[in-house]
């Protein structure tokens, strides 16, 4: 992808039970045509073996620090997580 070699499929968390279901079980149905759309290709991506959905944590889910107004504490514990995982 974008010139980097990947080796098996890409792992994508998230904190949301819902969300996991609808992208990795195909007979899930979805109330909203514009949600249909967008997970149209990540169940295409899931059924291909691009990619693989898992479940974590909210309190561990590091893509809050760029998708969510975070108090200090919040923001800081998981900066201190992320970073504890590339120096590591």
């Amino acid at each position: 992808m974008m010139g980097v070699p990947l080796d098996g499929p890409t792992s994508m968390y998230c904190d949301n039970e819902s969300v996991k279901k609808n992208a990795s079980v195909p007979e899930s149905t979805l109330s909203k045509k514009h949600d249909a759309i967008c997970y149209h290709k990540v169940r295409e991506s899931v059924a291909a073996g691009w990619i693989r959905i898992g479940w974590i944590q909210s309190e561990k889910n590091l893509a809050d620090l760029f998708t969510k107004v975070l108090g200090r504490s919040r923001r800081q514990d998981l900066l201190n997580h992320m970073l504890s995982r590339w120096s590591g």
